[in-house]
């Protein structure tokens, strides 16, 4: 008699014994295919998982009671059933509600195609994943996991939402902020450390005023309490032989990317566009200053980012065009294109028009002027990685103003407290270890 064919869908990111239990019962019934989600399919519903799909699909194929592991590319499992027409699914009693319901659902309904069954296992008791995450969130992470996990974002991720962070309290805002829309958690992906806010978090204009030394040093705030890959706004890299060692201690540190502009002279924040004098580097010394970075760095997986300053600077989406091509020729990993006008339809065209001759470069947008684009249409774009590039600094200024005329108006803090603070018991349980 044939053996009966089990299915089994699983992330394996943290195996625990509610998995093994499900495998067990699995291996009861027949014989056993493991389903591995993807980091794109996990990617779809939830944060990317800590171990690579070929970490995971490892230990899987180790566990007594799988017979075989197979990539399951997206969360609907239907695709691989109807290739594989198992006898049964085996899962979890968990998705009866929330999220999977629907899943489950579908799953019912083309088993039935022929004649196949879902099993729902009862839950292991005393087992939550959530609290494991929240565990290995608090245990934190190493430079060498937090460096490569950019990459994997890109190439799982139909768009990399990434937040301005210039301090370890808003390190904690991006690494712990979700919502649910649709169903679906929404998260930021990583954290932008910003010249123009760590600047104007000293009380100090955005000219490159503040040393590399002096943004690390503070960037080690966030760095010691959140997992989430880095972006480091790299200004103009300096000169040619000091990017060099830029570079090296980024990638040292755990940071994922730099961004450099293609600009020289003083350095005259992009947003002021052609009401400040805005000096394009050549393209040649530029190049060498890509191909300088890539040869210093250690890794494959640190990425060094081309800004291209024509659109800002007043020149053509031509110019942006050629500019751009020659510096991925010269190994850029990617290419930030910026541009202050509100319309949005000169980044539209470039990465419209960018994606015609190459498909793959990643794109990345800062959507400060043309804010109105949601992160769907810029994704239709070509773009692959959205920056809120000051957001969080802004945000933050108005209030602290306001609570501050609002103690001088008052001549006491009552009504400041009451508009415009949190209580101070939730400041002193803001941070974990606070008390």
């Amino acid at each position: 008699m044939q053996q009966k064919k089990v299915y089994v869908g699983m992330s394996a990111d943290m195996i625990h014994p509610g998995h093994l239990n499900i495998i067990n019962e699995a291996a009861k019934l027949g014989r056993v295919t493991v389903g591995v989600l993807t980091d794109a399919a996990i990617a779809s519903y939830k944060r990317l998982p800590y171990l690579t799909y070929e970490q995971r699909a490892q230990i899987v194929a180790s566990i007594k009671g799988v017979d075989e592991v197979i990539p399951q590319t997206t969360l609907d499992y239907v695709p691989n059933l109807r290739q594989l027409k198992p006898d049964f699914v085996v899962h979890g009693d968990d998705w009866k509600e929330g999220v999977q319901k629907q899943t489950r659902q579908r799953i019912i309904e083309a088993m039935a195609e022929w004649g196949g069954k879902v099993i729902d296992i009862p839950y292991t008791k005393g087992i939550s994943s959530t609290a494991m995450n929240q565990r290995l969130k608090e245990i934190g992470t190493t430079p060498e996991v937090r460096l490569k996990r950019l990459r994997r974002l890109i190439g799982a991720k139909k768009i990399v939402r990434i937040c301005e962070s210039h301090s370890g309290l808003t390190g904690l805002i991006i690494e712990n902020t979700s919502v649910v829309v649709n169903g679906m958690k929404h998260e930021f992906d990583g954290m932008w450390a910003s010249s123009l806010t760590d600047s104007t978090a000293k009380g100090k204009p955005d000219i490159e005023a503040v040393d590399l030394t002096t943004r690390l040093h503070d960037l080690n705030d966030a760095l010691e309490v959140t997992t989430k890959p880095v972006i480091f706004d790299g200004d103009t890299g300096g000169r040619t032989e000091h990017f060099v060692f830029t570079v090296r201690t980024l990638e040292r540190l755990g940071i994922s990317a730099v961004i450099i502009e293609d600009k020289t002279g003083l350095k005259k924040n992009s947003l002021f566009g052609t009401d400040a004098i805005q000096t394009q580097d050549s393209v040649d010394n530029f190049c060498n200053k890509i191909r300088s970075g890539k040869q210093a760095q250690i890794t494959e997986d640190f990425m060094i980012i081309a800004r291209c300053e024509s659109l800002i600077a007043g020149n053509t989406v031509d110019d942006a065009l050629e500019r751009c091509f020659a510096y991925v020729e010269a190994g850029a990993d990617g290419i930030m294109i910026h541009s202050k006008d509100k319309s949005g339809d000169d980044i539209k065209e470039f990465c419209q028009r960018f994606r015609e001759k190459n498909k793959t470069t990643p794109l990345v947008a800062v959507p400060t002027t043309y804010n109105q684009f949601t992160e769907d249409e810029l994704a239709s774009w070509g773009i692959n990685v959205v920056i809120y590039a000051n957001h969080l600094l802004r945000a933050a200024y108005p209030a602290m103003v306001n609570c501050a005329k609002s103690i001088l108006s008052h001549g006491r803090a009552l009504e400041a407290s009451r508009d415009y603070c949190m209580s101070v018991k939730e400041i002193l349980e803001l941070i974990p270890g606070t008390r």
